[in-house]
């Protein structure tokens, strides 16, 4: 290291005559930032890959929400033909399409009042314009309070004193002749650490094994966490999806292991080891059992003690079928662990898509994942644009 040629870095400390052994053991607090900025910076490129790539597989998303699409064909039949005088019939019809496909009340009176007022204005003089005019405004309703779909996997956090922010330190391959990813190998806070939540029969095991199939696509070390200790047949449930997707996993073999000592003994190792992402599968559990969620947030806080700042998401799983009963549980876990994001499964089943956007505009947390299938890969990536276009024929 001592003879590799080093940068002059304005905003790092000059550097040190202490030998390079003593500077590894010991590092500034501005390396520790640089360390922790370019790791945020490789883990946010991570997730935006995932999101990048699955843009290739509009058709799956596309065909997973075939049966919504049926319920919303109306609204070409309605606005075919549509002229001024047949507004609030056709308004009405189209309230109803909305309702039908569980956008909700509220939503579905708020964009027919929209269009209702465009019209009045003379904004909107045919149904073309209408129809396009629909989906701007389910498109700004995903994007207004829901618009960090991608994974937040990187840590945000260094002391204020560094003065360095990700996008300087990400951009510099070496540091005083030392690899960022080196250097992060040692004083980093790898893993991020995902913790998988819901209600029973949910998706929650099998979610957690095509994320996991996702991440080691783009090669990242992935160790999976059997913290459903309730249910037996969920351990080997994801001790398949471990070998079928080439990631480790630890599982306490002890029938009376608590899902907080299982976590932690992954998180720990996941850091020991060097694993790029830790996911943290947990028990289901219905959201108006006090007990149960309370043990969720002693979880997340076992995560947090093994590494201060995860778990990086908290994802809910909810099943798409219950449409927009699923409200009450978001709003529960929410509440007791800090919901970071939704994924939404089963949605190929059912003609209930417009609960996506329900759940969203309700509470202000984005929806992550789709599932539209029962394949490894379809598991998708939520883009509010190409779900816009997927619900509408």
């Amino acid at each position: 290291m001592a003879s590799a040629p080093s940068r002059a870095l304005p905003f790092l400390s000059p550097p040190s005559t202490a030998p390079a052994s003593a500077s590894l053991r010991a590092p500034s607090s501005r390396l520790r930032c640089a360390a922790a900025a370019g790791q945020a910076g490789f883990f946010t490129r991570l997730g935006r890959l995932i999101k990048e790539k699955a843009k290739s597989d509009v058709d799956k998303l596309f065909s997973g929400f075939s049966k919504t699409r049926e319920n919303l064909s109306v609204v070409d039949e309605l606005l075919t033909y549509w002229n001024l005088a047949d507004t609030d019939r056709v308004l009405d019809d189209l309230e109803e399409a909305l309702l039908v496909s569980d956008f909700g009340p509220k939503i579905s009176f708020r964009i027919v009042d929209t269009l209702r007022d465009q019209i009045r204005d003379g904004k909107l003089k045919s149904g073309t314009e209408i129809k396009a005019s629909l989906k701007r405004c389910i498109l700004e309703l995903l994007t207004t309070k829901g618009s960090k779909t991608e994974l937040q996997l990187g840590f945000r956090f260094c002391l204020p004193s560094a003065g360095l922010n990700e996008a300087m330190a990400t951009s510099l391959p070496l540091l005083s002749g030392v690899s960022i990813l080196s250097v992060l190998g040692r004083f980093g806070r790898k893993p991020a650490v995902i913790m998988i939540v819901g209600v029973n029969g949910g998706g929650k095991t099998t979610s957690l094994g095509k994320l996991a199939y996702r991440f080691k696509n783009e090669g990242a070390k992935v160790l999976m966490a059997a913290g459903d200790t309730f249910r037996a047949a969920a351990r080997d449930q994801l001790e398949i999806w471990a070998e079928r997707t080439g990631s480790e996993i630890v599982i306490d073999n002890d029938k009376k292991a608590q899902a907080p000592s299982v976590l932690s003994q992954a998180v720990k190792r996941g850091k020991r080891e060097g694993f790029d992402v830790v996911l943290c599968d947990t028990s289901g559990r219905l959201h108006t059992n006090y007990g149960l969620m309370e043990e969720l947030v002693s979880c997340k806080k076992v995560i947090a003690k093994a590494l201060p700042g995860a778990p990086n998401e908290i994802l809910l799983v909810l099943d798409g079928t219950t449409g927009l009963n699923m409200l009450q549980q978001a709003k529960e876990f929410n509440d007791v662990v800090g919901i970071t994001g939704f994924i939404l499964t089963k949605l190929d089943g059912t003609a209930r898509g417009g609960c996506v956007v329900s759940v969203v505009d309700e509470l202000g947390i984005p929806v992550k994942f789709v599932g539209v299938g029962e394949g490894v890969e379809d598991l998708q990536p939520f883009d509010a644009e190409a779900f816009v276009e997927a619900i509408f024929p």
